[in-house]
């Protein structure tokens, strides 16, 4: 790769960060897998379809598979906003894109994780790119 083009790439990747733009927090704390929220803590089923109000959510189809990565915390205790990707063959320009959606939306089909961790949300849990 030549030094041009490594510049350049640098360059656009400064832009897309310089772009973020905050938004307001859904939750001061969420529930993951592990410390990153790297690990899907379950599959779930979409019960109806979500289109997503902001750039923080992600427009899900109804009967699409959501893969949850974390469960925000309400502060009454109950989770209102889950965190995730989908999965459809019908939808494949949406996999790979994370983001959130109602909890009441889907319905978990199977879980992977049943030791889970719940750490404090941060501002770039909820910027927008």
């Amino acid at each position: 790769m030549s030094y041009p083009l490594v510049i350049l790439l640098c360059v656009g990747l400064l832009q897309q960060t310089a772009r973020a733009v905050p938004m307001d927090k859904l939750a001061d704390s969420k529930t993951c897998g592990d410390s990153e929220c790297s690990y899907v803590l379950s599959m779930a089923t979409a019960l109806d379809d979500f289109i997503a109000p902001d750039c923080r959510f992600i427009n899900i189809r109804k009967g699409q598979m959501v893969y949850v990565y974390s469960k925000l915390t309400a502060e009454e205790g109950a989770g209102v906003f889950w965190s995730g990707s989908v999965y459809s063959e019908r939808y494949v320009d949406q996999m790979g894109i994370i983001g959130y959606f109602p909890a009441t939306m889907v319905k978990e089909t199977q879980k992977f994780m049943e030791d889970t961790v719940k750490i404090p949300t941060t501002d770039m849990d909820f910027h927008c790119y």
